[in-house]
């Protein structure tokens, strides 16, 4: 282990990578204040199926595979800076639709508002990751995007606390029985509707004032001219890309990624729920909690990866650290009851390097072309849509509840349905051993 010498920032360069590194940190927000979401809509609107509740992911994540491309031909036709200011317009136009989507009352004006707020997430990252590795050697690149990735889940458990104390607890509909629900008159269950979609809007619209208030300090900010490398054609571009099998590989390995990480911090709300099932009133788990001390792990991990890629190969300490994820997959599939959860909440910390590790490997020796590589590594975050609601069918196999098969004879669907998760590490795990085997 040969110990990097050169800086991960310049001094000159300090200022402008806080600026970009900050943007992480704002759609860390909207990450987590969303994953909760799943199951504040199944208690708000009962007639939702499993599956038809985590379309509320496909929505979320399905607008960063729609605008990744637009987004990095803006930037490679403008600049960073733009791109940076138009996805923030876009995040807070989203936000801000929540408001008449709680009024009308319908769910797929929520799924809308959600679609649109990612275009503006797809902008941000698409042109927030290549520019932090842009911003100094190329050696130090992997470690750049970690230490900026790190403050993305700070961001993540600021939307965990907001979705907890402002939104899931307030809900009225979660103070009812499946049956006292039942049992209520028309005007009451509308009453509690009304009022339960007003909670779910507010801490969106308050996201998207201050949206507003960075995307006008941002404005009035002078960043440096980054220096432009002779382009190719966009055809050209694509050739080359394609071309590259660490690219294009690492695009896989980034879907499979991100779709593992969402619905981990997805369906711990209904592994517990199926938890709390056999407890009393007073030994009910919180959910949230569990899910903020594995953001907590996970941001962590992020910290200790910075320094860890001083001294081993990013892709071989990823190799091992998916190794690990799988195997805390399993034991959350096998293992009942509370070490069960704690085996979900230790995936986090696995999965802590994965995101910028295998940007970075994807877009080594990129220059320029990075604008347009990154497009796809963004696109690629569709994991995250198309992953959950497979995982909300295999939850929906026995019935509307979470332990209405038991697979083996002993294993409860939700609990099997981690099976997905675990699959997804084992694909990050080939691509850090192939990559490994490159370099």
């Amino acid at each position: 282990m040969e110990k990097s010498q050169k800086p991960i920032v310049r001094k000159e360069l300090v200022f402008p990578f806080i600026m970009i590194t900050s943007l992480f940190f704002l759609w860390g927000i909207a990450n987590d204040l969303t994953n909760p979401m799943v199951s504040a809509f199944k208690k708000v609107m009962p007639e939702l199926s499993n599956f038809e509740a985590a379309l509320v992911q496909l929505a979320f994540y399905g607008g960063y595979a729609t605008m990744a491309i637009p987004a990095a031909l803006f930037i490679r036709r403008y600049s960073y800076k733009k791109g940076i200011l138009l996805g923030l317009a876009l995040y807070a136009v989203g936000a801000f639709l929540f408001y008449p989507a709680a009024s009308y009352e319908q769910f797929g004006f929520f799924l809308a508002s959600l679609y649109v707020l990612t275009f503006g997430l797809a902008f941000l990252e698409t042109t927030a990751n290549p520019f932090v590795l842009s911003m100094g050697d190329a050696e130090t690149a992997t470690q750049r995007l970690n230490l900026s990735q790190a403050f993305n889940p700070m961001g993540s458990l600021l939307g965990m606390l907001v979705a907890q104390i402002f939104v899931i607890q307030s809900l009225r509909s979660d103070d009812y029985s499946t049956e006292a629900y039942n049992a209520l008159g028309i005007a009451e269950k509308a009453a509690i509707r009304e009022n339960d979609l007003g909670i779910i809007s507010y801490p969106y619209i308050a996201l998207g004032i201050l949206v507003l208030v960075i995307l006008l300090i941002i404005a009035l900010t002078k960043f440096p001219t980054v220096k432009k490398e002779a382009e190719i054609s966009l055809k050209a571009s694509f050739a080359k890309l394609l071309k590259n099998k660490g690219y294009y590989e690492g695009v896989i390995a980034q879907a499979f990624y991100v779709g593992a990480q969402i619905m981990c911090w997805t369906f711990i709300f209904q592994y517990v729920d199926e938890m709390n099932m056999d407890r009393s009133p007073d030994e009910q788990l919180t959910a949230t909690w569990y899910n903020m001390a594995a953001m907590v792990l996970f941001l962590s991990g992020r910290w200790i990866c910075t320094w860890l890629l001083k001294y081993i190969k990013s892709a071989r300490l990823m190799l091992y650290f998916a190794m690990g994820g799988v195997i805390c997959c399993a034991l959350t599939i096998l293992l009942p009851g509370i070490l069960g959860l704690y085996a979900l909440v230790g995936i986090s910390i696995c999965m802590s390097l994965m995101f910028p590790t295998i940007y970075g490997i994807a877009l080594k020796d990129m220059g320029d072309e990075a604008k347009l590589g990154s497009a796809g590594l963004v696109m690629a975050i569709v994991g995250g849509a198309l992953m959950p609601p497979l995982q909300a069918a295999i939850l929906d196999w026995g019935g509307p509840g979470f332990s209405d098969v038991q697979l083996l004879g002993f294993v409860p669907e939700v609990r099997f349905s981690f099976v997905l998760p675990l699959f997804c590490l084992v694909v990050v795990g080939i691509y850090s051993y192939r990559s490994l085997h490159r370099t």
